[in-house]
C-alpha cells in the first residue's frame, strides 16, 4: 500500500510519537529515566482509535506506526533509524561475519546457478563441491532455466545450522550429475576480499566493511604479506561504508605507535571518550598509503584520519563520505529496533568527521552515490587543523585526501553502453572460463595470464566473435571502449577461475588510485 497520502497524520503522530518510543525502549540501569504527562499516552491512543474507526480507507496501523517512527527520526539526523523486526536478521547476519548455510558463492549464468566458489572450510567445499559447478535441483526440483532471481536462490539454500538440504550437482568438464546432501554450517561472510603482494615488497588489502570478525581477518591477511617479505602496504578502503568502531580502532592500533591517539567520542549525554593506540602493532613502521573515496565512511574514515592527524602515512584517492555520528543501538519489545545517534567522531587533531546534512537526506545520501563531480563540490568549514608533522588539514565532514584523484568522466558511445548494460559481459566471460579452466589453471600464474597483452588481444577477439554471434550485429567501439572492456572481461574471468583475489588482481592492473599508490610508495623508498 502507498501511504504517501498519509504523510499528514505521520506528521501529527510525530508529535507524539517520542511518548511511545520511550515507554517501549529497555534501557539499561545507566541509562536515562523520561517520564511524560498522564495524559499523552491518551491522546496517542485516542488518535490511533479515530484512524482506526473512521479513516476513509483501512489503514494498517502498524504500519503506519512504522513509518511514523521513522518520519519522526528522519527529522533528527541522517543515521538515527527505526529497525523492523523482520530487518533485524539480515542486519545482524552482515555485522556477524557469518550465516547459516551451505557455503557457495555463486551466480545466476544463462539461468543456471553456477558455483563461483565453495568457501573454504565450509560444508559444501567439504563434501568436493568446487568452482564451475552448477546447482541444478534441490531436494530433487529443478531449478535450472525456470527464472530464479537470486533472493530465491539464497532463501533455498540457507537455512538452520545442523539441517541437511539435497542438492543436485552438474560438473560440465566431467559431463556427469549426482546428488549430495549437505548440512548446514556457519558460513562466515568475509570483509577482506582480497590481500596479495600487487608489487615486490608492496602488499595489498582490500577490507569491504567493518564487521566482528574483520579485524580478524585483517591480521590474518598482514601476518601472511609480512610473511612474503612486505615492506610496504596498500590499504584499500575504497566503497567501505564502516561498521563496529572496536575493529577500526584495532586496526588502526595495528599501525600506530603506543600511547598515539586514534579517535574520540562525544555527545551531549555521552562524555569525551579517547582511543589510544598501544604497543601491539604488527605494522607501525612499513610504509602505509590508505585508498578511500565517497563511500568511505565512518569506521573507514576512522583509520583514515587516524593515519592522516598522526603523520603515519598517505592518504590516496577522493574526498571521503563524511559520516561522523555515532549510533548506540536498543531493542525494543516487539523485537525492533531503535539505532539513535547519541554522539560524533573527531579525529586526533579535533576534526568533526561528519559532514552537513543541512539540505535533507535526500542530498546527504547522493554524495555517497557519486552525484557529483570532484571532492571540491562539498562544503567545508574551512577550519585548519595542524598534525604534529606540521601539515594542514581541513575540517567540514569527510578526510580529504593528501593525493586527490579526481574523478574520471569520459564520453562514451550508445554501443558501449549497449554492451555494459547488457549481461553479454557476465556471459561471455563465464563461457570462456568454462571453457578454458583447466588451460588457465594450469598456466605460469594468476598475474601473468592477467598482465598479459597476448591474453588481452586473444580475449577481445573471441568476446568480438562471441558478440556477432548472440547479438547478430558488429560491435564498433573506440580504442578507449575496447580497452575498458576488455579489462572488465578479464576480471570477471579471473573471478570465475581464481575468486575474489582473481578479480582484484585484474582490477587494479589499470586503477589510477593503485597506480598513484605504488609511485608514492616507490618514490619514498628510492628516497630513503
Amino acid at each position: 500500500m502507498n501511504y504517501r497520502f498519509l504523510r499528514p497524520i505521520y506528521y501529527s503522530l510525530v508529535l507524539v510519537l517520542g511518548v511511545y518510543i520511550g515507554s517501549r525502549i529497555s534501557f539499561s540501569s545507566s541509562g536515562p529515566v523520561i517520564s511524560f504527562s498522564p495524559g499523552s499516552m491518551a491522546k496517542f491512543e485516542q488518535l490511533l482509535r479515530y484512524i482506526q474507526r473512521d479513516y476513509v480507507d483501512v489503514v494498517n496501523t502498524d504500519s503506519l506506526l512504522d513509518n511514523t517512527i521513522q518520519e519522526m527520526l528522519n527529522k533528527l539526523d541522517p543515521h538515527s533509524t527505526y529497525i523492523n523486526p523482520k530487518d533485524i536478521p539480515a542486519i545482524t547476519e552482515n555485522m556477524q561475519g557469518n550465516f547459516d548455510g551451505i557455503g557457495v558463492e555463486f551466480s545466476i549464468q544463462m539461468d543456471t546457478v553456477v558455483v563461483v566458489s565453495a568457501i573454504s572450510g565450509g560444508p559444501s567445499e567439504a563434501q568436493g563441491i568446487r568452482a564451475g559447478d552448477r546447482i541444478v535441483a534441490i531436494e530433487g526440483e529443478s531449478i535450472a532455466g525456470i527464472g530464479l532471481k537470486n533472493e530465491e536462490v539464497i532463501r533455498t539454500l540457507r537455512g538452520e545450522r545442523g539441517t541437511k538440504v539435497k542438492v543436485t550437482i552438474f560438473r560440465p568438464q566431467e559431463k556427469r550429475t549426482w546428488d549430495v546432501t549437505i548440512t548446514r554450517g556457519k558460513i562466515p561472510i568475509y570483509s577482506v576480499d582480497a590481500a596479495y603482494m600487487i608489487r615486490e615488497e608492496i602488499g595489498y588489502i582490500r577490507v569491504n566493511r567493518f564487521a566482528e570478525t574483520t579485524y580478524e581477518e585483517f591480521q590474518s591477511a598482514m601476518k601472511d604479506l609480512l610473511g612474503q617479505g612486505m615492506q610496504s602496504l596498500i590499504l584499500d578502503l575504497r566503497g567501505n561504508p564502516g561498521g563496529y568502531l572496536t575493529m577500526a580502532t584495532d586496526m588502526a592500533d595495528d599501525f600506530l605507535a603506543d600511547k598515539q591517539l586514534i579517535v574520540y567520542t562525544e555527545g551531549r549525554k555521552r562524555d569525551k571518550k579517547h582511543f589510544y593506540a598501544t604497543e601491539k602493532g604488527l605494522f607501525q613502521s612499513g610504509k602505509l598509503v590508505i585508498l578511500i573515496d565517497e563511500g568511505s565512511a565512518s569506521a573507514s574514515e576512522i583509520v583514515a584520519g587516524a593515519i592522516q592527524d598522526n603523520d603515519r602515512g598517505t592518504i590516496i584517492g577522493r574526498r571521503s563520505f563524511g559520516k561522523g555520528l555515532v549510533q548506540e543501538q536498543w531493542m525494543l519489545k516487539d523485537g525492533s529496533a531503535l539505532r539513535l545517534t547519541v554522539a560524533r567522531y573527531y579525529t586526533p587533531t579535533g576534526r568533526c568527521i561528519q559532514r552537513t546534512y543541512a539540505n535533507g537526506n535526500e542530498e546527504y545520501y547522493n554524495y555517497g552515490y557519486g552525484f557529483h563531480d570532484s571532492t571540491s563540490t562539498i562544503e567545508s568549514d574551512s577550519t585548519e587543523y595542524v598534525t604534529p608533522g606540521g601539515k594542514i588539514v581541513y575540517g567540514g565532514g569527510g578526510i580529504m585526501p593528501d593525493i586527490e584523484i579526481p574523478y574520471e568522466h569520459r564520453s562514451r558511445s550508445d554501443a558501449y553502453y549497449a554492451v555494459v548494460t547488457s549481461n553479454v559481459l557476465q556471459d561471455f566471460s563465464f563461457v570462456y572460463a568454462d571453457k578454458h579452466r583447466a588451460i588457465l589453471k594450469g598456466e605460469n600464474g594468476m598475474e601473468e595470464w592477467i598482465g598479459n597483452n597476448i591474453t588481452q588481444s586473444q580475449v577481445y577477439q573471441a568476446f568480438n566473435e562471441y558478440y556477432r554471434k548472440e547479438k547478430k550485429e558488429l560491435l564498433s567501439l573506440s580504442a578507449d571502449e575496447r580497452n575498458w572492456i576488455t579489462h572488465r572481461i578479464i576480471a570477471f574471468i579471473a573471478r570465475n577461475i581464481w575468486g575474489n583475489v582473481g578479480y582484484y588482481v585484474a582490477m587494479n592492473e589499470h586503477d589510477r588510485m593503485i597506480e598513484a599508490a605504488i609511485n608514492e610508495l616507490g618514490s619514498k623508498q628510492s628516497a630513503e
